[in-house]
C-alpha cells in the first residue's frame, strides 16, 4: 500500500454479535491483546458496546482504527449525515477512522450518498471513506464520484468464496480489501486442502485461512472472536508464512459457498 495517514493492520476484530456487557469486555480484551482495528456497523446494534470497550481500554484512541457502516435505509443524503452523527455519539468518538456504505441497495443513490460521505470527510467527522459488498462496476462508479479517495472495500472473502476480480481491482487501484467471514462460518475446518496445509505447519485451518488472506497484497481481514484464546490465535495467524504451494492449493479449492448474498 502507498503511504497513508491511516493504515489497517493485517488482522482486525469483527464485532458482529458482540453486544451488551460481554461485548464491552470482548472489545477491551481485544485491545489489551494487541488489536488496533475495530469493525462495527449500525445494523449490528452494538456501536455503544464497542465505544464503551474502547473508552475502557488503556490503548490511546488515536492508536485504534474505528470503523462503522451506514445501513441501507439510511443512505439518503440527510440520513447519512444524521445517522453518522448518531454513530459517533454511540461510539463516543469525535470522528470515525473509516465509514462504509454497508450495501448499495434500498436508499443508495451514488451521487447523493457518496456526496454526503464526502461532506463528512471534509468536516473531519470521518477520516476515510469505504464501501462494502460492491461489484466492480459499482466500485468504479464510486471512485469516479467521490472527491475523497476510496480507502477500503469490505466484502466476504474466504477459501470457499474468492473473487479474484475484486482482489485484482483493489491491488490495481491501491485500496484495502477488508475480508469478512474469513473462517466461512466454521466451514474452513471441513476443507481437506486446508487441513493438509495446517498439518504441514503444525497449526489449524483457521490460522491457515487468516494467514492466506493477510498475506495477500492489499488484503486485510476481520475475524470475529469473543474469547481471549481465539483472539490471540487469530492475531498470531498473520505471522504464519505460507509457501507458494500452499497458496496454489488454497486457490484451487472449488468455491461455491457465499454466506451473505444480497
Amino acid at each position: 500500500m502507498s503511504d497513508r495517514e491511516t493504515t489497517l493492520p493485517p488482522v482486525g476484530l469483527g464485532t458482529m454479535g458482540l453486544d451488551g456487557e460481554s461485548g464491552v469486555e470482548s472489545v477491551q480484551t481485544a485491545l489489551d491483546g494487541g488489536y488496533r482495528h475495530l469493525d462495527t456497523a449500525q445494523i449490528y446494534d452494538n456501536e455503544d458496546a464497542v465505544g464503551r470497550g474502547l473508552a475502557g481500554s488503556s490503548v490511546p484512541r488515536e492508536d485504534v482504527v474505528v470503523a462503522t457502516k451506514v445501513w441501507a435505509d439510511k443512505l439518503g443524503y440527510d440520513d447519512v449525515l444524521s445517522s453518522a452523527t448518531e454513530s459517533l455519539r454511540r461510539l463516543n468518538v469525535e470522528y470515525a477512522d473509516l465509514l462504509y456504505v454497508h450495501r448499495p441497495i434500498d436508499a443508495y443513490d451514488p451521487e447523493r450518498t457518496l456526496g454526503a460521505f464526502d461532506e463528512l470527510a471534509d468536516a473531519g467527522r470521518i477520516r476515510n471513506v469505504g464501501v462494502s459488498n460492491f461489484s466492480i462496476e459499482e466500485l468504479d462508479e464510486a471512485r469516479d464520484l467521490l472527491d475523497a479517495p476510496l480507502f477500503a472495500h469490505q466484502t466476504e472473502l474466504h477459501p470457499l468464496f474468492l473473487s479474484s476480480e475484486l482482489v485484482d481491482h483493489a491491488q490495481a487501484h491501491d485500496y484495502y480489501l477488508v475480508a469478512y467471514s474469513p473462517l466461512a462460518a466454521g466451514k474452513v475446518f471441513e476443507i481437506p486442502e486446508l487441513t493438509a496445509i495446517a498439518e504441514k505447519h503444525d497449526t489449524d485451518e483457521a490460522a491457515v485461512s487468516i494467514a492466506w488472506l493477510a498475506g495477500t497484497e492489499n488484503v486485510v481481514t476481520i475475524p470475529k472472536a469473543s474469547g481471549e484464546e481465539h483472539m490471540r490465535a487469530n492475531l498470531a495467524a498473520a505471522d504464519l508464512e505460507l509457501d507458494d504451494a500452499d497458496v496454489r492449493k488454497i486457490e484451487s479449492i472449488e468455491r461455491e459457498e457465499e454466506l451473505f448474498p444480497e
